[in-house]
């Protein structure tokens, strides 16, 4: 298992172990702007998670998913939680296991 200190370095330690798209959570999947590759949540698997709190700013808060699909892509998606999550569907909720 990796461990990070902060958002960047694992987005960089990531992205040195292959995990190179940058994926965007949408209300019903994930998507790579750069690319027209767009994957609901039952065509890709959460290989990792790193977890990080802001000690006295919520803003601070985040998560770092490394993305593998089904199809062979690997990538990374960055996202708020708690106050700050984006919104999402239920389905896209429970497959990244945000709270509300």
């Amino acid at each position: 298992m990796y461990t990070y200190d902060t958002v960047s370095q694992a987005v960089q330690g990531l992205k040195e172990r292959g995990y190179t798209i940058d994926f965007n959570l949408e209300e019903d999947c994930i998507v790579c702007h750069q690319t027209p590759l767009k994957l609901r949540a039952d065509e890709f698997e959460i290989a990792e998670v790193h977890r990080y709190e802001g000690d006295s700013d919520p803003g601070d808060e985040a998560v770092v998913y490394a993305i593998d699909s089904k199809h062979g892509q690997k990538g990374i998606l960055v996202n708020g939680f708690g106050v700050s999550a984006d919104a999402a569907s239920d389905e896209m909720i429970a497959k990244l296991g945000v709270r509300r």
